[in-house]
């Protein structure tokens, strides 16, 4: 579990595949500190073991199905990654309850620039748009964000000048894709719902 909040942004040094699977080497200067082997890290908000720590950097496996379903199809190396430590009983919770679990790949549409902040449209699937409350909250690349606005097949999110500092948001092109899930509690609501009329 994981609260959208980026630490620090990382750097894919490396790319390799083995036996069917695909393995990133990601630089991250102090980033593990006290971390090890088996412990869970979101990267641009997806959930991945640690299978390998160096001094500096550190090793992450993803299956096919994780490179189907993410931006990570497309990674290659020199590309930043926003980085978070999972979830402490006893941590703050400043951002919002993330799984790292990705539900779809969004696109972004426009950019606007507003003095030293950046307004993102992000199109999203018919699926997914269900999901998005204006003033609700989802995580772009691993980043807990607040909706502004929403579209019929568009939301929009503002971020900050912290934000745009320390993610990789900041370096984001018309056109590039960005890793999206919704907010559980929407789909817990759903889900809830639905239960709720089986006996009808």
């Amino acid at each position: 579990m994981f609260t959208g909040i980026i630490t620090q942004k990382g750097k894919i040094k490396k790319i390799k595949s083995l036996n069917g699977k695909i393995y990133f080497a990601i630089a991250a200067p102090n980033f593990l500190r006290g971390a090890k082997i088996g412990d869970s890290v979101a990267c641009d908000g997806v959930c991945l073991t640690l299978v390998k720590i160096a001094k500096d950097e550190f090793e992450v496996e993803l299956m096919p199905e994780t490179l189907r379903l993410t931006k990570f199809q497309d990674a290659a190396a020199g590309s930043s990654v926003n980085l978070e430590r999972s979830l402490k009983i006893g941590d703050r919770l400043d951002g919002h309850f993330v799984s790292g679990h990705i539900d779809d790949v969004g696109i972004i549409k426009e950019i606007a620039k507003d003095g030293d902040y950046t307004d993102l449209i992000i199109n999203a699937s018919a699926p997914l748009m269900k999901y998005f409350a204006r003033k609700g909250s989802a995580a772009v690349n691993g980043v807990s964000l607040t909706i502004a606005g929403i579209g019929k097949d568009w939301f929009k999110v503002c971020l900050i000048t912290h934000t745009l500092t320390v993610t990789n948001l900041s370096e984001l092109k018309i056109g590039d894709k960005v890793n999206l899930e919704v907010d559980m509690i929407a789909r817990y609501l759903e889900q809830l719902l639905k239960t709720k009329n089986y006996g009808k």
